[in-house]
């Protein structure tokens, strides 16, 4: 694997996004052409809406439950790490902080997390300030 940055954090799950949803836009084009130019518009029109259905499905379905998932453990490996290197609850101020932001930070190194932590409830930087601010990336291969 290439080493992780900001540039290059997002991932692509090969199957779904480079097989599944061009064979589904495909079959979505073809339906609604064959809607537009046969007999059969009302069919045609009910397959297409139909394709729509699976595609909004798929895509919502797949995001939601990894996502869900994972942002609970990134919210648990947060409240973990701030522990071991505080001794204190990451828990009596995380209420300040949004999803974006702690899901930001995990990708600072422990010795840039707490400066960089101090920072965010100081200035209320976004998530995206806060990658920027990263001088070290710490590398997550696992994020869906």
């Amino acid at each position: 694997m290439k080493i992780q940055t900001y540039y290059n954090h997002i991932r692509f799950y090969k199957p779904h996004h480079f097989i599944y949803y061009p064979v589904l836009i495909l079959f979505l084009i073809a339906s609604i052409y064959f809607a537009i130019t046969t007999e059969d518009h009302l069919i045609w029109a009910f397959i297409s809406v139909g394709f729509i259905f699976l595609f909004a499905l798929a895509f919502m379905l797949r995001q939601h439950y990894a996502l869900t998932l994972q942002n609970r453990i990134v919210r648990l490996e947060m409240r973990y790490r701030y522990f071991t290197l505080t001794g204190k609850r990451f828990e009596e101020f995380e209420y300040k902080l949004t999803d974006d932001q702690i899901f930001a930070l995990r990708f600072a190194p422990d010795d840039e997390f707490i400066p960089l932590l101090e920072d965010v409830l100081k200035n209320n930087l976004t998530g995206d300030a806060i990658k920027k601010a990263i001088v070290h990336w710490k590398a997550d291969y696992h994020r869906v």
